[in-house]
């Protein structure tokens, strides 16, 4: 069976940037999603149509196809008082914030005094990335895991 809409597939992969590991998954419990719900990034998931279980395969994904181009607008700097209800201000904390483009997640970038840079930048936007990927399972999802977007068992939810 292949990878195509509506399969659960499973993988086995890693993820590099610049020589760099940045997520794998763990020996015995793949990555498992349901191909075509958008649950991957584009790219990764245009890869991955056709394969079948044993294909093993590298993938390179420019950031438009990955976790797209780095915008500058979405890091800003705001005084410290505005976050004062955040207990443990530190450099990385990921916090829920307004930007123009409605409330999505930032990341802490910078704390200077009393100016704190966010960035609404997903950590790896404007990179290249690489992944080895190899398929060990696929198979049609059922009503159930349709229903609730995502597999279940192994590798999956519930």
């Amino acid at each position: 069976m292949q990878i195509a809409d509506n399969t659960v597939a499973e993988l086995n992969y890693k993820l590099t940037v610049d020589g760099e590991l940045i997520d794998e998954s763990h020996e015995g419990h793949p990555l498992a999603y349901i191909h075509g719900n958008g649950n991957l990034i584009p790219g990764m998931e245009n890869a991955l149509t056709g394969k079948s279980v044993g294909d093993k395969f590298s993938i390179t994904l420019e950031p438009k196809e990955g976790y797209g181009e780095y915008d500058e607008a979405l890091s800003t700097k705001v005084d410290r008082s505005e976050l004062s209800g955040i207990g443990n201000l530190e450099v990385g904390l990921q916090l829920e914030a307004q930007f123009p483009e409605g409330t999505q997640v930032a990341t802490v970038k910078a704390i200077d005094g009393n100016e704190v840079t966010i960035d609404g930048n997903h950590p790896l936007a404007g990179e290249t990335l690489n992944f080895e990927v190899e398929v060990v399972g696929v198979r049609m999802a059922t009503e159930e895991e349709l229903a609730h977007g995502h597999p279940h068992g192994p590798g999956g939810a519930h």
